[in-house]
């Protein structure tokens, strides 16, 4: 309950301080701060390519506000969704970048929770082409709203 509560309190916290309207907010899990023990049981190839990754994101996405933006656990307030969904263009793996993307032009709060993470066999990914594929969306997500192809409207809260 202890988790929830803070999980909570951190959307919140996003209503008040990063928002323009009120009833916005995301609440990110974050793996960061388990990184320096992630490093130490990843492969070199695997290091390379989320590094790598993470700073394709930061460059390339313009998503500097969050470290960890693959982490599966995301809380939206019922307004954030609704204005965020709607709007998605990317439908694999990148989806997520193009969720804080779209955020950053709404001026939507996003926050990261420390959560604990056990990395399991049996990913789905393949790391040299997911990679590949990711930084390929990367591109289009960046070339697409820079060129106008793809825009964000802004949608009042209810």
């Amino acid at each position: 309950q202890w988790y929830q509560r803070r999980v909570l309190e951190a959307v919140v916290s996003t209503q008040s301080t990063g928002s323009s309207d009120n009833g916005h907010g995301i609440a990110v899990g974050s793996r960061a701060h388990l990184q320096d023990d992630a490093v130490a049981n990843r492969s070199l190839v695997r290091n390379f390519l989320m590094w790598g990754f993470h700073m394709f994101v930061y460059v390339v996405g313009g998503v500097n506000n969050i470290q960890d933006t693959q982490c599966g656990f995301k809380l939206f307030t019922r307004a954030t969704a609704r204005a965020i969904f709607s709007q998605l263009n990317i439908e694999r793996w990148a989806f997520d970048v193009e969720i804080f993307v779209i955020a950053n032009y709404l001026d939507i709060g996003a926050v990261e929770v420390a959560v604990n993470w056990e990395e399991v066999d049996g990913s789905k990914l393949v790391p040299i082409f997911s990679w590949l594929e990711m930084a390929k969306d990367l591109l289009m997500i960046r070339t697409r709203y820079m060129i106008g192809a793809w825009s964000v409207s802004r949608i009042k809260a209810e």
